[in-house]
């Protein structure tokens, strides 16, 4: 089933999301809605569950459907992920299904090591840089209550209207 993507002024995107256990009840068709969520919106590369309405730390990314420069993993679903290590700022331009008609340049590390839980509770590790990397720290924001907006250093000279609507 695709969900509803919630959009900015909507107060959910603002709240923290909670640790998530894999038999928690219903977690697993919600994990198959959310990719197929995903998959729907043509250029989607992450997906967080505070997104789509439930206050867990799940996100789904899959930066390979985009193509830009850095490790490209394919999907990957992750419960109760959190950064381990960061380094090598750089200056991005992102965008956001949750902020759907503006884009913005944002600081971000270049390399990332995440760590959390497949569908399944085992533990993984993943090293993930360029592209990748800003994937991942852009969904770990969102179960944080932070949009890119919150990280532009100046909404008047860093934000800007989406030219090209997907």
């Amino acid at each position: 089933m695709i969900l509803d993507v919630l959009q900015i002024p909507h107060p959910f995107l603002k709240a923290r999301a909670h640790l998530v256990q894999p038999d928690h009840a219903g977690l697993q068709t919600f994990i198959d809605d959310m990719v197929e969520t995903l998959y729907h919106h043509p250029r989607c590369v992450g997906l967080a569950a505070t997104q789509v309405g439930k206050p867990w730390r799940l996100i789904i990314v899959d930066a390979a459907r985009a193509p830009k420069e850095g490790t490209r993993h394919g999907r990957i679903i992750l419960l109760n992920p959190w950064i381990v290590r960061h380094a090598g700022p750089r200056l991005l331009r992102e965008g956001c299904l949750s902020v759907p008609h503006y884009t913005g340049n944002v600081l971000r590390a270049y390399a990332v090591e995440i760590h959390g839980k497949d569908r399944a509770g085992n533990a993984v590790e993943i090293k993930a840089d360029g592209f990748e990397a800003v994937v991942f720290q852009h969904e770990l924001d969102h179960l944080d209550g932070k949009l890119f907006l919150d990280r532009v250093a100046s909404l008047e000279t860093d934000v800007f209207r989406r030219k090209k609507y997907y």
